[in-house]
């Protein structure tokens, strides 16, 4: 037996497996896979080699290219004949509401908007659809008891609902979905309800519909902020919420109200979709906003929160119209994919947030990376990018520093998610919300 044929026969070892893999990096953590912790389960049997890598979600869409990469880095060790790679996700902890119909769903992700006309429905019904699409056992619930869009979105009309013997209410199935709306029960007659009965209906609905196994139930909210939306997340444990707005200055206003709201509830916000953003002149070939701006994020710039996708205008869009069609719509396919992302990297980061503290002169800051800051009392107050402090269509500063008092310091320092601080301030302000993107920029400022 010569010499190469003998190094061959030495079998690989899983330091050797593990720095191997370490070239692949993950592009939203920007570290790789080992030290990320997502390689699991490392069998050697001779020259065969078999391992894990556990995303954070099961609909990553980057997961095919992990795995190609894996294979390919573990085949080129000397003593590797065959590689086995195993995609899998991490086990989600199901929460004690989600019992009932909810029992077997492994998450679930609430599409929302603090107002109605932005298009908040054809998003839902866009990310239910195309996350089947890709084989993902799906969900879509309409919630919006007073206005539903399912109905009319997916041409299901006057369809025969049936109850199983435990009066437990079995949902349609239709592109590869199962889908329930409070519109097959009222055929086309409007829903004017009072709130008592309104909030039965949506206890119902949310844990009366016999789902079965699901990776995700998508929801499509009621617009708004009030008793019906609270009781919807009181009701089941949500893994996360997405923001439909428009860049008009209501909406924007409103965001604040939503964030707000699900992180009273404990919901994290994974970020905005800006539907209607803009279009592409097919005669002059420029750019437009419509509501004005330009391809700056403003939600993020506001909030700190991620926008998810700038939704265009454009004709034969799948995200507007019907969706019962096959059609594959790149604005989609992209959506779907942030949407995704940002569920793994809340999951993964939802403890990143800083430990702050605050006295008459400054807030003090202890990063999760170890680092430490501060910033005065004052600058930070000045900085305030609210509807008050910065006109909304102009972005100019309608707070004086001149007018702000000597002694300003916080009165409470409420943390949003992984993203930004409310503060309410003694002065009697309290609309402020500073990302911490913000407050690191004004750190390198001073």
């Amino acid at each position: 037996m010569g010499l190469n044929q003998w190094r061959y026969k030495v079998a690989v070892k899983s330091e050797e497996i593990l720095e191997a893999l370490r070239v692949i990096i993950d592009p939203d953590f920007h570290k790789d896979i080992v030290s990320l912790g997502f390689v699991k389960n490392i069998k050697i049997n001779g020259a065969d080699v078999s391992f894990d890598i556990e995303l954070t979600t099961p609909a990553c869409p980057i997961k095919n290219e992990f795995q190609k990469n894996a294979e390919e880095a573990v085949l080129a060790l000397d003593g590797v004949d065959k590689v086995k790679v195993n995609m899998t996700a991490r086990e989600v902890k199901k929460d004690d509401k989600n019992k009932g119909g909810l029992e077997h769903v492994n998450n679930i992700l609430a599409i929302a908007s603090c107002k109605g006309g932005v298009g908040k429905s054809t998003v839902a019904a866009n990310v239910a659809r195309e996350l089947a699409s890709r084989g993902f056992k799906i969900g879509l619930l309409d919630a919006d008891i007073f206005g539903p869009s399912v109905p009319t979105l997916f041409n299901i009309h006057k369809p025969e609902v049936q109850a199983d013997e435990e009066k437990r209410i079995i949902p349609l199935e239709k592109n590869g979905m199962k889908i329930m709306s409070f519109g097959f029960f009222l055929g086309d007659s409007p829903a004017i309800l009072r709130g008592p009965i309104v909030s039965g209906y949506i206890q119902q609905l949310l844990t009366g519909v016999l789902w079965g196994e699901l990776d995700y139930l998508i929801i499509d909210m009621p617009p708004g902020t009030g008793d019906i939306q609270l009781t919807m997340t009181q009701t089941i444990q949500l893994n996360g919420a997405v923001m439909v707005t428009t860049r008009q200055a209501l909406s924007l206003v409103d965001v604040a109200k939503g964030i707000e709201m699900f992180e009273k509830v404990n919901v994290p916000m994974l970020g905005v979709v800006e539907n209607m953003s803009y279009f592409d002149c097919d005669g002059c070939g420029k750019r437009h906003y419509l509501f004005g701006g330009d391809e700056d994020n403003i939600v993020t710039k506001k909030y700190g929160l991620e926008t998810l996708m700038q939704i265009p205008i454009k004709a034969n869009s799948g995200i507007t119209g019907h969706i019962d069609r096959d059609y594959k719509d790149p604005d989609v396919v992209t959506m779907v994919d942030n949407i995704v992302r940002a569920i793994g990297k809340n999951a993964f980061h939802k403890n990143a947030t800083p430990q702050f503290s605050y006295n008459d002169d400054k807030i003090s800051f202890t990063w999760p990376d170890g680092t430490r800051s501060e910033v005065s009392n004052f600058d930070l107050r000045a900085d305030c990018g609210c509807a008050v402090c910065v006109d909304e269509y102009t972005g100019e500063k309608l707070l004086n520093r001149n007018d702000i008092r000597k002694d300003i310091k916080p009165t409470e320092i409420i943390p949003l998610g992984n993203y930004a601080l409310k503060i309410v301030w003694n002065d009697g302000h309290n609309s402020g919300i500073y990302p911490y993107k913000q407050i690191h920029a004004l750190e390198k400022k001073l």
